[in-house]
């Protein structure tokens, strides 16, 4: 059976979940990370170096990075609607989650890090200020994609992009912070809500 090391809080091992949720996948969560189980210990270091969860042992195959995770489980278990063979519409897919991995993600950490997990290192007032300006810029950008598609992230259809970026709209309505109206983003966000998985590890009261 699929081993997912990680604690059902973090942001990154709750993409992995909800994937498994989509494919239909049994797994052992395994817990670890802050306030479960150090990573910092060398057998965790083993695994992965950088002493971040999520990191998945799959018969003996050992991978870390939230989204990799999610893309291997999605090829693995030939899950075309979540991931497509075809090469253009992969790579739509694949362009929307790595924009969530370093824009938008780079964008909301000063501002989620103050107001949410309220870090002595993360409250100067200016550097919040324009973090929640780069955080609403971000979100304008997902905004006009949506306006477009009428759907999810990449088209008609839910893709992976739809598991990494709908966690991360869900944190932008978690976080205590004057938002822009952004309609197609609030429509997108309730129908991401007719999903098991989102129910299940997003839209569940976990910032």
């Amino acid at each position: 059976m699929l081993k997912i090391l990680g604690r059902p809080n973090s942001i990154n091992v709750r993409k992995v979940l909800w994937t498994c949720v989509e494919l239909q996948l049994p797994y052992e969560l395994e817990p670890w990370g802050a306030g479960v189980r150090d990573t910092q210990t060398p057998e965790f270091l083993a695994l992965n170096p950088n002493a971040m969860v999520p990191v998945i042992v799959d018969e003996g195959f050992v991978l870390w990075e939230s989204n990799t995770i999610c893309r291997y489980l999605a090829t693995r278990h030939q899950a075309v609607g979540l991931l497509p063979a075809e090469a253009q519409a992969r790579a739509q897919v694949e362009q929307w989650m790595d924009w969530q991995a370093t824009e938008l993600n780079t964008a909301w950490r000063y501002p989620f890090m103050s107001l949410v997990r309220k870090s002595p290192a993360y409250q100067d007032t200016a550097l919040l200020a324009e973090g929640i300006a780069a955080w609403g810029w971000q979100m304008k950008i997902l905004e006009t994609q949506l306006q477009q598609t009428q759907a999810y992230v990449a088209g008609e259809h839910f893709t992976l992009a739809d598991v990494v970026i709908g966690l991360s709209v869900q944190r932008w309505f978690m976080t205590p912070i004057e938002r822009p109206a952004l309609p197609a983003v609030a429509a997108y966000y309730d129908r991401l809500n007719a999903r098991e998985g989102f129910r299940q590890h997003g839209r569940n009261g976990m910032p």
